[in-house]
C-alpha cells in the first residue's frame, strides 16, 4: 500500500521554490508583508493628532502596483497629507510604532520601489500648489508632490519653463529629485536634481528642516538622489528659464556604436541644446538633435553638423531596403520597423504641436509619445549608467541581451552633465568614475500583446544588471527588486557607509524601508 510522503512525515520539495525553476535565475523578489505589529495604536496615534488614515481595501487597493506592473503590495493604510506639518506627524508617530511608511509621488517606479508591502503608504499627490514664481531669480518654489506637467502648464502662463524633467511628466517633482531625473536636455543642463536650489525636507524623524547649499548642505547633498532614505521632500525651489519653442533635426544609424560615437561627439562639444538616441530594435537608430533658438541651430549647421555619420530619412530608407533585399527572410522584422516608423514619428509633427516648423512644447510631444508608444499593463525598463569610455560597449552588451529575449524592444540613450564630485553622486545612478559627462541607457521591451512570466522578465533584468556588475557600472532603477546588485556593483565598504548613515537618521528604519536597504 502506498502511503504519500506527508503521511510519513517527510516533507517534499516545494515546487514553488525559487530554486524550482531550473535555469531562472530568480534573485529578487518582493519582500514578505509587514504583519501590522502596533497598527491600531499607530492609527489611533495619528488620529489623535488630526491625521486621517484612509483603511479601506479601495483606499488601498489604488496603489497595489506601480508603472511596472510587476511588483505587487498591498499596504494598511494611505494617508494624503495637506502639510509638512501632517508628514511630520506620520514620521514621529511611525518611529514610536515603528510602522514602515512608504512615500509615493507618481508611481513611476518599475521595480516596486514605490509599493507598499504592508505599513503605511504616503500619497504625496495631495501636495501639488506652485507656492511662488520668482522671475528675478528665475527660480519656482512648489510643493514636491506636484506632477511635472502640473508644473508646466502654470509656468507656461508666464511663458517659463522648468530647466530638466523626466520625459514622462506623470512623475511628481519630488521623487524626481530623488532620483535624479533626466531628459533630453541633460547632456547640457544635468539632472532634474542637479536644478534644485532649495528644499524643505521631513527627515525620518519627524523634524521639518529647510536646506540648500548654503544651509544645512549636509542634508541636502543626502536627499538629493537619497531614493526617499533620508527624508521627505516636501517643497522645492527649483531653476527656471523663458520658455522657447524648439527644432529638431533627426539623423538615421544602422550601427549603435557610431550612433553613440556621434551622440558623445555632441554632448562633449556643446553642440545641441538637446540629444538623444532612441532605437526601433538595433536596425533604425534616431539620434535627434534639437535647440532653443535659431542661433544655436545655426551655429551646429556651420561648425559640427558634417561630423556626424548618420543619414537624412530618405536615404537611410534606401539603406535599408537593399539590407532586407538581401536578408528576406527578415521581412516581418522590416514590416515592423516600416510600421513603428509611420505610426510613431508623426506623433513628433502633429499640427496642434506646431508653430513656423517648431515644436511649441515638447513637454507634451514627449511625454505623449512616451505614454502612447512605450507605455502599456507592464513596463520593464532596465538600464545601465556608465562614464563616456564605457558606454559603447555597455549599450552593445545590453543589445545583444534584448536579442536573445524579445523580438521586439528600444534603446533610450542619453549623457548626464554632472557638477562635480558632489556627495549627492556618492551611491546613485551617477557611475562613480564618471567626470564632467555619464551617459544612460534604458532596454525596453515591447510588451503590448504578449504575456511573459514573471520569471522570464526578472531573468532578462538579471542579465543586463550583470553586465553592470562585470562593467563597475551603476543604475538609474537603483532599488526595490533590483536591490540586491547594489552591493555587488558599489562594493560593501560604499553601502555600510550609506547604511550608517541612514540608521543614524532613521533609528527605527521606517522610511521607505524596502527601497535599498
Amino acid at each position: 500500500m502506498h502511503i504519500p510522503v506527508f503521511e510519513r512525515g517527510i516533507i517534499p520539495p516545494d515546487p514553488v521554490a525559487p530554486d524550482s525553476l531550473k535555469g531562472i535565475p530568480r534573485q529578487k523578489t518582493n519582500p514578505s508583508r509587514w504583519q501590522g505589529d502596533n497598527w491600531q495604536d499607530f492609527v489611533q496615534d495619528l488620529r489623535s493628532r488630526g491625521v486621517t488614515v484612509c483603511e479601506s481595501r479601495a483606499d488601498c487597493s489604488v496603489f497595489m502596483t506601480d508603472a511596472g506592473g510587476v511588483a505587487y503590495g498591498l499596504s494598511h493604510g494611505v494617508v494624503r497629507p495637506n502639510s509638512a506639518e501632517d508628514i511630520s506627524k506620520v514620521l514621529k508617530a511611525a518611529q514610536t510604532h515603528r510602522v514602515p511608511v512608504t512615500t509615493r509621488g507618481g508611481g513611476l517606479t518599475t521595480e516596486g520601489e514605490s509599493v507598499a508591502f504592508g505599513g503605511l503608504l504616503l500619497d504625496m499627490s495631495s501636495m501639488n500648489r506652485v507656492l511662488e514664481i520668482n522671475t528675478d531669480a528665475m527660480t519656482v518654489r512648489t510643493q514636491a508632490g506636484i506632477f511635472w506637467h502640473q508644473l508646466a502648464e502654470i509656468l507656461r502662463r508666464d511663458k517659463l519653463d522648468y530647466l530638466s524633467a523626466p520625459l514622462n511628466l506623470t512623475a511628481s517633482v519630488g521623487g524626481t529629485l530623488g532620483v535624479g531625473g533626466i531628459d533630453v536636455n541633460s547632456p547640457r543642463l544635468g539632472c532634474s536634481a542637479d536644478q534644485a536650489v532649495a528644499l524643505q525636507v521631513v527627515t525620518p524623524t519627524g523634524n521639518i528642516v529647510n536646506c540648500s547649499e548654503q544651509e544645512n548642505p549636509e542634508l541636502m547633498e543626502r536627499v538629493l538622489f537619497g531614493y526617499g532614505q533620508f527624508g521627505v521632500i516636501t517643497e522645492a525651489t527649483l531653476k527656471i528659464r523663458k520658455f522657447t519653442p524648439i527644432t529638431i533635426q533627426y539623423y538615421y544609424y544602422s550601427s549603435l556604436r557610431t550612433a553613440i560615437e556621434d551622440l558623445q561627439f555632441i554632448a562633449r562639444e556643446d553642440a545641441s541644446d538637446y540629444s538623444g538616441i532612441l532605437t526601433i530594435l538595433d536596425r533604425a537608430i534616431t539620434l535627434l538633435v534639437a535647440f532653443d533658438s535659431d542661433d544655436r541651430e545655426r551655429e551646429f549647421n556651420a561648425r559640427w553638423k558634417h561630423n556626424l555619420r548618420g543619414h537624412g530619412e530618405a536615404g537611410f530608407g534606401l539603406r535599408m531596403a537593399w539590407h532586407y533585399l538581401l536578408h528576406p527572410w527578415r521581412i516581418r522584422e522590416a514590416a515592423y520597423i516600416i510600421g513603428r516608423r509611420f505610426k510613431l514619428f508623426p506623433e513628433f509633427w502633429r499640427s496642434e504641436f506646431m508653430h513656423n516648423g517648431k515644436i511649441v512644447d515638447r513637454t507634451v510631444v514627449f511625454s505623449r509619445a512616451v505614454w502612447k508608444f512605450w507605455g502599456g499593463p507592464q513596463m520593464v525598463i532596465p538600464d545601465l549608467s556608465s562614464k563616456a569610455e564605457k558606454f559603447a560597449e555597455a549599450v552593445e552588451r545590453g543589445n545583444a541581451v534584448c536579442r536573445k529575449y524579445f523580438r521586439h524592444y528600444t534603446l533610450y540613450c542619453v549623457g548626464i552633465k554632472l557638477r562635480g564630485k558632489l556627495p549627492r553622486y556618492e551611491m546613485s545612478c551617477i557611475p562613480p568614475d564618471a567626470s564632467d559627462i555619464a551617459y544612460g541607457c534604458e532596454f525596453e521591451p515591447m510588451l503590448r500583446g504578449t504575456n511573459y512570466s514573471r520569471d522570464y522578465l526578472q531573468s532578462f533584468k538579471n542579465e543586463i544588471y550583470d553586465i553592470g556588475v562585470d562593467m563597475g557600472l551603476s543604475y538609474y532603477r537603483f532599488g526595490g527588486m533590483m536591490k540586491g546588485y547594489i552591493r555587488r556593483a558599489m562594493g560593501n565598504e560604499l553601502v555600510d557607509k550609506h547604511l550608517a548613515m541612514k540608521k543614524a537618521a532613521d533609528p527605527a528604519m521606517i522610511l521607505n524601508a524596502e527601497v535599498i536597504f
